[in-house]
């Protein structure tokens, strides 16, 4: 991933016994491991290859220890993810990070059949949900319109984007009997960061601004200047040609039941696409409809 150099030179300087854990195409499209991933997060609705990975990353360190640490909210706590930055995120009256799943995926990560997702009505939801989770936001005393933007975004990471993360890690890690913790959350960290100004967290115009600076004598020169790297997913193209694989042997069943909820031609398109030429989303899209498959 584009943190390997980042994470050896952290090793080096701390002297730790590190270990790099290369994980293949093969392992990551494996039907076996969706269905244990799915069965951990007793939900069909994930993150696709990156649950995978996480899973296979778990069961590899648990061969060797019963306890690790994690970086989860330390994004949410101190603003590293891009929609803090992007001006549509920013300004848009809904989810920032719905925005640029929006404009990265748009409709093709859609597979629900037409009717279905008329009858569900996700937009509404959305709206909804977002009305109440913005409502009891106070605006401090003095506060711009801008710092007060900033904050509700803030606001909104930790108490409805951070949870879905730690909810997919806790179970990912205890199904292999790994006890994973996390020190960004501890509540005396949150609370203090939580109404430091914008401007004060972003000082330099930088991810994470007040967390680099903080930890600038404690960590190599060249983490301190790192770009944040999202999680990583897979680009080998054998795992698009796997999902499509397995989506044709899918196809093959049309008394599944799954063809109950998934549009059949939509998966059909995506599965016959020259592999070279899937898109991001369209990958989503078969992601789902596999783990819809397996878990009905």
């Amino acid at each position: 991933t584009p943190d390997t150099p980042f994470v050896h030179d952290v090793a080096r300087a701390s002297a730790t016994d590190h270990q790099d854990i290369v994980l293949d195409a093969h392992a990551l499209a494996d039907l076996d491991v969706r269905a244990k991933v799915i069965r951990a997060r007793d939900l069909p609705m994930g993150f696709g290859d990156m649950d995978a990975s996480l899973y296979l990353l778990f069961q590899a360190i648990r061969e060797h220890s019963t306890v690790a640490l994690s970086g989860e909210s330390a994004d949410e706590v101190f603003g590293g993810y891009l929609q803090f930055f992007d001006e549509e995120a920013r300004s848009a009256e809904t989810f920032p990070w719905l925005v640029r799943f929006g404009r990265d995926f748009g409709d093709d990560a859609d597979v629900l059949r037409p009717d279905l997702t008329e009858a569900l009505d996700l937009e509404s939801y959305v709206a909804d949900g977002y009305r109440t989770a913005v409502a009891g936001i106070r605006r401090l005393d003095g506060e711009s319109d801008f710092e007060y933007r900033m904050r509700r975004i803030c606001h909104l990471h930790l108490t409805r984007f951070v949870r879905v993360l730690l909810d997919r890690k806790d179970r990912a890690s205890m199904a292999v009997g790994l006890e994973v913790r996390v020190p960004y959350c501890d509540h005396r960290l949150v609370e203090y960061v939580y109404n430091a100004p914008w401007s004060l967290k972003s000082f330099d115009g930088r991810e994470k601004s007040l967390l680099r600076e903080a930890t600038a004598d404690l960590i190599p020169k060249s983490v301190y200047d790192r770009v944040k790297s999202p999680y990583p997913s897979t680009q080998d193209p054998k795992y698009a040609i796997a999902l499509q694989d397995h989506a044709k042997d899918l196809l093959a069943r049309p008394a599944h039941p799954v063809f109950d909820l998934v549009d059949r031609e939509r998966v059909h398109r995506a599965a016959h696409r020259d592999s070279p030429q899937i898109t991001q989303a369209s990958r989503r899209g078969l992601e789902r409809t596999l783990d819809l498959a397996l878990w009905l």
